[in-house]
């Protein structure tokens, strides 16, 4: 029904239309929302955190170029604080560099997450297309078996493997690999059935397109930026429980530098010496916090180029 202006004489005249009123106080809340997401100060803290995970990456692969001293060997008095006799984090109880294990430990530690993550989606998209798209008893069984491994407790799961295994960085890798694939392979699982549910993948497969180029053509465009996104915002998680491992003893056997077991074994000292247990502790926090961060980063760049 068209609005219609009032006069003061009170007679109506049929053909004047009232003024539009002000915009609904909700929509501008939510149109300031959406152009703060993509601003140019959100866009730049986006590039500097990718640019910070970046750099970590190549400190890590760098990392026994960078190292001062030999992260094995004690090279100078035990329990030297930071800054002193040009150790920039002192040494431990047996006067290795704190900053030389530390940069070798982040190295085991990201390098062996990118690898859980990477590996962990890549067993995931494959049970996760094929269960997609093919539905039916292929889908149940692949999905019943995802959510057995679903239901067991990830961390006890993987605390138990490591321990059969034994400590070392292949059997970390194993045991942590083991439990992560499920997560990817139902959430790709479920963007693979929405997107075979569009008309115009119907109309492909109703044309008499194969599987194999049904899924180049219009499956992967759609499920590869939600599998980035779920990957970047998992690997922050994956450190922490690599880390978890490392602190109970499941990781690289003594000496080997890595970040968990250098804060489990440093533990005793941190009354004496409380940068021994402590730094290598921060290193795997901020690592895990920056990871989060450059996820969130990577999923609003993604969200607005689609």
């Amino acid at each position: 029904m068209t609005d219609v202006l009032v006069p003061a004489d009170g007679r109506v005249h049929p053909g004047a239309v009232a003024p539009a009123g002000p915009a609904p106080r909700w929509r501008g809340a939510a149109r300031r929302r959406a152009a703060g997401t993509d601003s140019p100060a959100r866009r730049a803290l986006d590039r500097t955190l990718i640019g910070l995970l970046l750099l970590v990456t190549v400190v890590a692969v760098l990392a026994p170029v960078l190292a001062p001293y030999d992260p094995v060997q004690p090279v100078g008095v035990p329990k030297l604080p930071p800054f002193a006799d040009g150790h920039v984090l002192g040494t431990d109880q047996i006067g290795r560099d704190t900053l030389s294990r530390v940069l070798v430990g982040l190295r085991t530690s990201w390098l062996l997450a990118l690898a859980v993550t990477t590996v962990g989606l890549l067993v995931g998209a494959v049970v996760g297309l094929v269960a997609g798209m093919f539905g039916g008893w292929v889908d149940a069984v692949l999905m019943r078996t995802t959510e057995v491994f679903l239901a067991l407790p990830s961390m006890l799961v993987a605390v138990a493997v490591a321990a059969a295994l034994g400590p070392g960085l292949a059997n970390t890798f194993l045991a942590v690999t083991v439990v992560w694939w499920p997560y990817y392979a139902r959430i790709i699982r479920g963007e693979v059935r929405g997107i075979m549910a569009r008309p115009h993948v119907e109309a492909a497969r109703m044309a008499g397109v194969g599987p194999l180029r049904l899924m180049r053509r219009h499956v992967l465009p759609g499920v590869v930026p939600t599998a980035v996104i779920t990957a970047s915002l998992d690997v922050g998680n994956v450190v922490m429980v690599l880390a978890s491992l490392s602190f109970l003893g499941l990781g690289q056997p003594a000496p080997a530098p890595e970040l968990g077991s250098d804060t489990s074994r440093g533990l005793v000292e941190i009354l004496d010496a409380w940068w021994i247990p402590l730094v290598p502790g921060l290193v795997v926090m901020l690592l895990s916090l920056l990871s989060n961060l450059a996820g969130d980063a990577v999923r609003n760049r993604l969200a607005h180029r689609r």
